[in-house]
């Protein structure tokens, strides 16, 4: 099935003001009919009802696959980003190159790897401005780093990833672990740089909590050890009276089977983005944040968030003079954002309207008008 950016866009229905998608996403109308469907499947106890949206776990890992270019065994369904990481990073050993200033998952993460095992060494990078690029990372790498995580999207400034040059830089021996939760779908990504992607759908992709993934290619599971490997990731399946190996697959990074109802609503919602492409929708997304910009700088607001649309995805980061003032004139506008540290976090989707940004043009425009 393929559909139009258009036809995306429609799907939005929530109400005006809504900016904070970078923190999480109104579930869309096709999520919320599969949750009403598949529970009403689940609940007459036939063994085909019941089956049938098992199914889903299936179709997600396919529909996964499909953006992320892989192939639908080397995905893994997982409750949240923050599983895949750790499953990522328990199992490695060396050093492992990362920003402190990371969303929490990485650096807690590598922190207790460290603690409990002492084969992972964190090599915390000092980025300036917090943007972890290619030159930062270079001039970082030592002799036993074995790996980088990184966000695609760094969640404080809206900052993207560029992961070719990030493989360039670390070579072909060491892993990519990339946390895609706040750009997956949204932008057309060099995913075949990376060697385990990991990501959660209840933001851009609108799909709820519970909907977390991690994709770890051949030469991850070469290097990462099953550590976190539970019976569901057991060569052959569920075996009683015996513990058998891990999976070879990337099954092997699982600890138990997947909600079957978190399942059905991930395939929903990336069936949808799989649909339009990832590429029209990061064009439709640009040019939201293009407006959000445009009107930042004309109100004399400055904006930490790369102005170059290939090192930007949904997030806009502001750093007013006062963040207080410029949240208050937001939420007096009915505008929901995100205000914290330093900054007002704008976060438009491809189906923000017109009125929506017309409020957050009245905020800034009020706020202009204090500081004169």
């Amino acid at each position: 099935m393929t559909s139009t950016i258009d036809d995306y866009r429609s799907t939005f229905d929530g109400e005006p003001g809504y900016l904070n998608w970078a923190s999480f996403g109104p579930l869309c109308a096709s999520v919320r009919d599969e949750v009403v469907a598949d529970l009403g499947m689940l609940g007459t106890g036939r063994a085909s009802s019941i089956a049938h949206v098992a199914e889903r776990e299936g179709e997600a890992r396919a529909l996964l696959a499909e953006i992320l270019r892989a192939a639908p065994d080397e995905v893994t369904l997982q409750p949240s980003t923050t599983y895949g990481i750790m499953h990522a990073v328990y199992g490695l050993a060396g050093g492992v190159l990362a920003s402190p200033a990371e969303f929490p998952t990485i650096p807690t993460a590598l922190t207790r790897a460290a603690d409990a095992f002492g084969q992972v060494r964190p090599q915390w990078l000092a980025p300036r401005d917090g943007f972890v690029t290619p030159e930062v990372v270079a001039d970082a790498i030592e002799d036993d780093t074995t790996a980088l995580a990184v966000s695609l999207v760094d969640f404080r400034t809206g900052y993207r990833a560029d992961l070719a040059a990030l493989r360039d830089v670390i070579g072909p021996d060491r892993l990519l672990i990339v946390d895609a939760v706040q750009g997956f779908g949204m932008v057309d990504a060099d995913w075949e740089a990376a060697d385990v992607v990991c990501g959660n759908g209840y933001k851009w992709l609108r799909a709820g909590r519970g909907t977390g993934f991690a994709w770890f290619n051949a030469r991850a599971r070469n290097v990462i050890a099953p550590v976190l490997s539970g019976f569901h990731g057991a060569e052959g399946g569920t075996t009683v009276d015996a513990v058998p190996a891990p999976a070879v697959s990337s099954q092997a990074y699982t600890v138990s089977g997947p909600d079957p109802l978190a399942a059905a609503r991930l395939a929903a919602a990336v069936g949808e983005v799989a649909a339009v492409g990832a590429a029209a929708i990061e064009e439709a997304l640009a040019e939201r944040t293009g407006r959000v910009i445009e009107i930042a700088q004309r109100h004399g607001i400055r904006i930490v968030t790369p102005l170059d649309p290939r090192r930007r995805a949904g997030i806009v980061a502001l750093a007013p003079d006062n963040v207080a003032a410029l949240g208050a004139e937001l939420a007096n506008r009915g505008v929901t954002a995100t205000t914290r540290y330093s900054t007002v976090r704008i976060a438009p989707h491809v189906g923000t309207d017109d009125e929506t940004i017309g409020l957050f043009d009245e905020a800034c425009a009020a706020f202009a008008q204090q500081r004169s």
